[in-house]
């Protein structure tokens, strides 16, 4: 089964309920409660915010745990029995994909993504909605004119890739030329239009980002004030180098300065030729980075312990974080890290799949 490595703030539910409300380094997560059947079952995706953290398992189960109940002061667990393909939660929505999931005309949902008030949904003919508030035009019209909407409305056609974040007022489109749009709010300049826009609080349409590093875009997350990009050199190689660039306010994005177009972020700990990034997650204010040697690197703001490096202190540049001592099974070559955060009250939730043990 899977092994799950949980720190941070541990309540909003209280996910391990005999620990501290503020757990400061990693430890292994159990389910409570559980039969033997339950927990045989490999995990595909954790996504979790304030209110909530879901399970979902491989054979398309999901397990929700929602904000303890006061009067038994433990989190109020419910079972989704449904044929489930993704789940997201932002800070006030969340969204479940089903295999039947369609909307109006038959066109079918291939995939859904939470902001903080917002989800955006992508249909199998290339199709972009939005649903829920667009107080910072997060949905890529104007706010004084739509200030929400409680039905999908389109936002853009030939998308192939929807990115955002669940503390995040800002949203990133990718077409199937590989041209990226983004709109939402950009007080911190995590839009990365550059020095030109950084004045424009917030995009009120989708604007097409230039100066783009080159490369193949794996994936974008944002943060309310940062926004940070990871980028595949496109040649012949069976492993193909993997970089990261942001963009934002200094504080969360691991540059240590503000910067307003997204710009590599060097560091010592990414330098190994052996070693590549293989996923990474971002929260509110703070990222995590897994690379393909088991390394567990963060930055940004650890003031309620969410980067789990035992202490308080935030960090501007990336640190290489302690995890417990855990080794792979001879047969398994790859880890995947599926979490999604939350803002301050941070729950953090590491997955590392399929199978590890313990030294």
């Amino acid at each position: 089964m899977n092994e799950i490595i949980f720190f941070g703030l541990n309540e909003n539910p209280k996910l391990i309920k005999n620990e501290p409300i503020k757990i400061t380094k990693p430890i292994q997560f159990k389910f409570e409660n559980e039969n033997e059947n339950e927990n045989e079952k490999q995990i595909k995706q954790i996504s979790s915010c304030e209110f909530s953290t879901i399970f979902l398992f491989k054979n398309g189960k999901a397990i929700e745990y929602l904000n303890e109940n006061n009067s038994k002061q433990n989190p109020e667990k419910i079972q989704i029995e449904e044929n489930i393909q993704k789940v997201t939660v932002g800070f006030s929505n969340e969204a479940i994909l089903t295999i039947e999931g369609n909307i109006q005309n038959d066109r079918i949902i291939q995939d859904i993504v939470s902001g903080y008030q917002s989800i955006y949904l992508l249909t199998s003919n290339q199709n972009v909605y939005g649903i829920g508030y667009n107080q910072f035009s997060q949905l890529g019209f104007d706010s004084d004119l739509l200030l929400k909407t409680e039905k999908p409305i389109l936002m853009m056609k030939n998308v192939s890739k929807i990115f955002s974040g669940n503390y995040s007022f800002s949203v990133f489109l990718l077409n199937s030329n590989q041209e990226l749009f983004g709109c939402g709010s950009n007080y911190n300049g995590q839009i990365g239009l550059g020095e030109s826009r950084k004045e424009e609080t917030k995009i009120q349409k989708l604007t097409k980002i230039q100066n783009i590093p080159k490369g193949k875009i794996i994936d974008i997350q944002c943060g309310s004030s940062h926004s940070i990009m990871l980028i595949e050199n496109e040649n012949q190689n069976q492993n193909p180098k993997r970089k990261l660039y942001s963009c934002g306010n200094w504080q969360y994005n691991g540059l240590d300065v503000d910067t307003y177009e997204f710009t590599e972020i060097k560091s010592s700990l990414f330098k190994n030729e052996n070693d590549n990034i293989l996923d990474f997650s971002v929260g509110d204010s703070h990222t995590l980075i897994l690379t393909s040697n088991s390394k567990l690197i963060g930055f940004g703001l650890n003031n309620f312990s969410q980067l789990g490096t035992g202490d308080t202190n935030n960090q501007s540049i990336p640190i290489q974080i302690e995890l417990p001592k855990l080794r792979f099974n001879e047969n398994i070559s790859i880890i995947i890290f599926l979490v999604n955060l939350k803002n301050h009250f941070f729950i953090i939730l590491l997955l590392l799949f399929p199978i590890l043990k313990k030294i």
